[in-house]
């Protein structure tokens, strides 16, 4: 970790300056500033697209009782990307947009997935639930040999709504 944090906060910046310098030579301090203010603010629209569809897409995956485990990881993604993007520079924007690839963001997440799934400190479970006569939300959390173990349960607040009206009727 500290590694990374090293090549984060003292790498980057040095690497960083010197293509800033370089690009500046070539093409002059004015258009250099320009053009890493537009690679901001097209990133940012990148970005504000990416997202919104990505949660769009973890909310349906939630709503059919299914862990929207690699939009997670693909929002993670889009949010560094986002942090690189408006961070002044040309390499972080270039990571910024190979992070934006669908492609890439797809690899990295079963990646990650794969990682996390062979992670001896936490197990995740995750069930949706669609009976109408629980409990809006049960939560149970139990140890074993693996790490910690959270289990949910979840219904719509709609479905006991609509049950409600009909007891009524």
């Amino acid at each position: 970790m500290q590694l990374v944090l090293f090549v984060l906060f003292v790498v980057m910046p040095i690497i960083e300056i010197s293509v800033l310098v370089q690009v500046g030579q070539q093409i002059g301090a004015g258009p250099t500033i320009a053009l890493v203010i537009l690679t901001a603010l097209l990133g940012s629209g990148l970005v504000k697209q990416q997202g919104l569809n990505t949660f769009a897409r973890a909310q349906q995956k939630m709503a059919m009782g299914e862990m929207p485990g690699q939009e997670l990881i693909a929002g993670f993604m889009i949010l560094a990307a986002g942090i690189f993007l408006v961070t002044p520079g040309f390499v972080t924007d270039a990571l910024a947009l190979l992070m934006l690839l669908p492609v890439i963001q797809k690899h990295v997440g079963m990646w990650a997935l794969k990682k996390l799934a062979h992670s001896k400190n936490v197990h995740f479970s995750f069930t949706g639930a669609s009976s109408r006569s629980s409990s809006q939300y049960k939560s149970t959390r139990s140890s074993n040999e693996h790490g910690n173990t959270f289990e949910g349960e979840y219904s719509r607040q709609e479905d006991f709504e609509q049950v409600e009206d009909k007891e009524k009727k």
